[in-house]
């Protein structure tokens, strides 16, 4: 009898002291160099445990339509969208529930103005959603807490361990996604709330992807000699977006000395050439302020090329402000694509 009791209490001992070092390996803290983004707060207790974010990108969000009927987990319109994309991934407090949490987050989303697009809290859609959000491998280029989510429910799994990298799943799962206009931007939100991997770790875990509207980074590919001599022999005029200028400045950047080099290049190698250096704005502000704008920045190209030898009459500035667009100026994307300098034969 006493070794039975014995024998007993050394398994209970032993098995403790197991789920208290299992308990020692969760995360006690948040993921270093993270934070929450200032368009939605974390859950109360969370931690913030995976974090990435990409000044430039482009992600995969679910439309209006949901699931998509005829290819599996897909979304049946995927909306395709770039910008500023942050990745956030809680863990919630233990004893939290996916429900609890996510009608928090579902409230203070609508609080703010959110307008839903996508919604799912049923199965027959959240595992095709789970599964399309998590095929992506969204998690891989985010940085992890170390640690592990803990049993500590079972029996039989009370001290287990599971990794924590996008451990959301279908069960008890919650999905929303839409937008939110803040300060004349509309920011596009996708949240995904359910178990921490599985009902043993009683916590519930979040993924949440922010993509702000942002214009891609110009003037990161000069055009060389070359191809400016192709482009004003076939269309007469070629775009140069390696050209930089500050905001409503007309001071040229330091950066744009490769793409001026390269301007001086071309026209050195076709001596009889004359041509106009033609200043383009987006529509923001006044016709007035950017024909004064655009002007200005043409001179200061026309100034440079002339600092570099070439003769001030083969060179002529004309400012033409928005008049002549080659994109849409409804997105930032398209008025970065007008806000440029082009080289057009006389």
């Amino acid at each position: 009898m006493r070794s039975s009791f014995t024998l007993a209490l050394l398994l209970a001992v032993g098995l403790a002291g197991s789920a208290a070092r299992a308990a020692d390996e969760s995360p006690t803290a948040d993921v270093k160099g993270s934070a929450d983004h200032p368009v939605i707060s974390r859950f109360s207790g969370s931690l913030l445990v995976g974090y990435g974010q990409q000044d430039w990108a482009t992600t995969v969000l679910p439309g209006a339509g949901g699931m998509s009927k005829t290819e599996r987990n897909k979304f049946a319109d995927p909306l395709q969208v770039e910008g500023k994309i942050t990745r956030l991934f809680y863990l919630s407090p233990l004893g939290k529930t996916p429900l609890e949490v996510f009608r928090n987050q579902q409230q203070a989303l609508m609080a703010a103005g959110f307008k839903p697009r996508f919604s799912c809290e049923v199965k027959d859609c959240l595992g095709p959603a789970y599964f399309a959000i998590k095929d992506d491998n969204r998690g891989k280029g985010m940085d992890w807490a170390k640690g592990y989510l803990i049993g500590v429910k079972g029996n039989n799994f009370r001290g287990a361990k599971w990794g924590i990298p996008m451990s959301v799943t279908y069960d008890e799962g919650h999905i929303l996604a839409g937008t939110l206009t803040r300060g004349g931007s509309t920011l596009q939100i996708l949240v995904f709330t359910s178990l921490a991997e599985n009902e043993y770790t009683d916590r519930a875990a979040s993924y949440v992807e922010i993509v702000e509207p942002k214009s891609m980074p110009t003037g990161q590919v000069t055009v060389d000699a070359k191809a400016i001599g192709a482009g004003l022999q076939a269309e007469g005029r070629i775009a140069l977006y390696g050209i930089l200028f500050d905001t409503g400045k007309a001071e040229l950047k330091p950066d744009s000395d490769a793409q001026l080099d390269q301007m001086v290049a071309v026209l050195k190698a076709q001596p009889a050439a004359k041509v106009f250096i033609v200043g383009h704005t987006d529509n923001v502000g006044s016709v007035d302020a950017n024909l004064k704008l655009s002007q200005g920045r043409a001179q200061a190209v026309v100034a440079a090329l002339a600092q570099r030898g070439i003769a001030a009459n083969r060179l002529a500035a004309h400012g033409n402000a928005n008049y002549a667009p080659v994109a849409s100026n409804a997105s930032e994307e398209g008025r970065a694509k007008n806000r440029r300098v082009e080289m057009v034969l006389q």
